[in-house]
């Protein structure tokens, strides 16, 4: 049985303008995956009107809390002592979002408590999934 956290958060749009929108947000983590976290977006905060998820490594998450992080798609930063940015690069643009950084550090530490750092089971799911896959017998 898997285990599914979810956190009610708020976050500000940094806009180009550099106004800020708040925005809803929910962060999410399941034990079923446990090297990632999810940001979801209700449908009314989102320029096409679907609800919308980011999905990224948890460990970005974290290193994101204390330095900069991340190259890709997905890029999280210290602003300042108490916030935390979140940018998703896509080839539209970007959306820097700010977060609390205590927000954040809560929801990462109640996962660790789900699934602690080290020892995520994702080599024996896989190894499951491919048995199962071939047809093979677990």
């Amino acid at each position: 049985m898997h285990i599914t956290l979810e956190q009610p958060t708020g976050a500000r749009l940094i806009t180009a303008a550099d106004q800020e929108i708040a925005i809803p947000a929910t962060l999410r983590y399941i034990s079923g995956d446990p090297l990632a976290v999810h940001i979801d977006f209700p449908a009314h905060a989102t320029l096409d009107g679907e609800a919308a998820t980011w999905t990224f490594a948890r460990v970005l998450l974290g290193e994101g809390l204390r330095a900069p992080a991340g190259l890709g798609t997905v890029r999280v930063r210290p602003c300042g002592a108490s916030h935390t940015y979140v940018e998703f690069h896509t080839p539209e643009g970007v959306a820097r979002l700010r977060f609390a950084t205590a927000d954040l550090d809560r929801f990462l530490a109640r996962t660790h408590t789900v699934v602690a750092s080290g020892e995520e089971t994702v080599a024996a799911e896989l190894d499951q999934g491919l048995v199962t896959l071939f047809g093979g017998r677990v």
